[in-house]
């Protein structure tokens, strides 16, 4: 803590702090040039974000599915719905469906015990190991135990066999107060065509027969789906869903008399996905391409914390809105990079498809300079390229070749990671250190210069200090001197 003044009456904390205002300036201009590159790294890295994104669109624009998908309508939805994979050529298939798929079930007679009861409590119940037998996919029996014990409850009992890998559930219905068990999958296993999916016996499992009230000769449902193709085949599912060339069928009620389901292009689907990768191309390109044409105001520097002090929030942000502008303009990652991009739309495409350009499919690039080179879409000619030919379509976008057959959206990929490497190599990513990028070395350098320079602050202020305090003990020895004079004349 210093005091200054006390023998001369003058302000030396106003004095000193003035002295170092004037040498403080220097250390300002190194932060505000500090900030101009944090500003400059920032702007480049929102550019390489939205590059990024528009790059992990092009990974869908060149999955060959997105350019022939099919869809599937149905004359009796609420019977039979289907999905068809891409190379499912156009087409209409009929589908009677007979018989829904259904899981077996088996239900007891009300009962007369608590399903929270110890079963060791209750007199003549049968305990030990019991054991019940399902079927595999290739009809072989599965024996499944389990055990009771005095200790469990029938809640307990009925979990441990829901719990087990059987395919099969129990539960008790407290409504009702019946126990149900049923499998888990529908469809019939059972190689013996009255054979049913739950097997018991009823004097070996007296748990099953006595405890559950549970005949095994009750059992309902476990049927497969039953349905005929195109008037004539006659096909079963275990479940409610059949595969048939690229074709899923799916059954949710019987059908009266035949269901067409038709196949067609679904070409909506592809031209969405073109829309929306045209749309986020036209951003990528306004950001860009604003970096280049924003006015640059020299005169308007980064604030100090001490000017920030003495102005508004709103004032701050007019400011510096003015300090960022222009910053990344004429930076050549971007000027080049996008160049390099609107290139990637103009050479024709030697695929051996019917299109060779984007214009023949109804795209082209904006005629108004302002727009630099953005995307324009004839909505109908598109609609009509790839509802006519989607493969040729597919080939302009997609044809993955290193020559002149290769496809605009591999060409503009390869346009975009040459200026997003660019870019990186400028302004780094968010994990890089300072030494790794362009910027970072320059601001490496600028934050030792402002250590350096710190310190060197550091030492003159305590120079000041000890300049005036040695005036402040000459002024107080000649105080002193001249009071013994006075007293000698006194």
């Amino acid at each position: 803590m210093r005091i200054g003044g006390l023998a001369s009456g003058m302000d030396i904390d106003a004095i000193v702090e003035k002295l170092m205002s004037a040498e403080r300036m220097p250390l300002d201009r190194m932060h505000q040039d500090r900030t101009l590159l944090e500003w400059k790294r920032d702007g480049f890295r929102d550019i390489n974000k939205a590059l990024f994104k528009l790059d992990d669109l092009m990974f869908e624009m060149k999955r060959s599915k997105n350019y022939n998908p099919k869809t599937a309508v149905s004359s009796q939805e609420n019977a039979v719905t289907a999905i068809a994979a891409s190379g499912v050529p156009k087409g209409s298939y009929d589908i009677e469906v007979q018989q829904l798929a259904k899981n077996a079930i088996n239900f007891s007679e009300p009962l007369g015990i608590d399903p929270k009861q110890k079963l060791g409590e209750i007199d003549g119940m049968p305990l030990g190991e019991f054991s019940f037998t399902t079927f595999d996919e290739d009809g072989k029996e599965k024996v499944h135990t389990f055990e009771v014990t005095a200790e469990d409850t029938l809640t307990d009992v009925l979990n441990r066999i829901t719990s087990a890998d059987n395919d099969v559930r129990a539960f008790y219905d407290t409504q009702s107060k019946r126990v149900i068990l049923e499998t888990t999958r529908t469809g019939k296993y059972n190689p013996d065509e009255n054979g049913k999916e739950i097997v018991f016996d009823a004097q070996d499992n007296a748990f099953f027969s006595n405890v559950l009230q549970l005949d095994a000769a009750n059992e309902k449902g476990g049927q497969n789906a039953k349905f005929i193709y195109n008037g004539e085949l006659e096909l079963e599912s275990k479940d409610n869903e059949y595969q048939l060339n690229g074709i899923t069928f799916q059954f949710k009620n019987v059908t009266e008399g035949n269901a067409t389901i038709t196949i067609d292009h679904d070409v909506d689907s592809t031209f969405d996905l073109i829309m929306n990768f045209v749309n986020t191309y036209n951003e990528v390109v306004e950001v860009m391409n604003k970096s280049q044409q924003e006015e640059k105001f020299r005169d308007f520097k980064p604030l100090t914390d001490a000017q920030k002090k003495e102005m508004s929030e709103d004032e701050i942000k007019k400011w510096e809105e003015k300090a960022k502008s222009g910053l990344l303009r004429g930076e050549s990652a971007i000027s080049n990079g996008l160049y390099d991009i609107r290139s990637s739309w103009y050479s024709k495409v030697d695929t051996g498809g019917a299109f060779t350009t984007l214009t023949q499919v109804g795209i082209q690039t904006s005629s108004a300079y302002r727009d630099g080179g953005k995307l324009v879409v004839n909505e109908e000619k598109l609609k009509e390229a790839l509802r006519n030919d989607p493969d040729s379509v597919q080939k302009l976008f997609t044809n993955n070749a290193k020559d002149g057959s290769r496809g605009l959206i591999n060409r503009l990929e390869d346009s975009i990671d040459s200026t997003m490497k660019a870019i990186e190599t400028k302004a780094g990513k968010s994990t890089s250190t300072l030494e790794n990028y362009t910027l970072g070395k320059q601001m490496k350098d600028l934050n030792e210069r402002i250590t350096t320079f710190e310190k060197r602050l550091v030492r003159l202020e305590s120079r000041y200090w000890s300049q005036f305090t040695a005036m402040e003990k000459a002024i107080s020895n000649m105080n002193s001197q001249a009071d013994y004079l006075m007293s000698q004349f006194g």
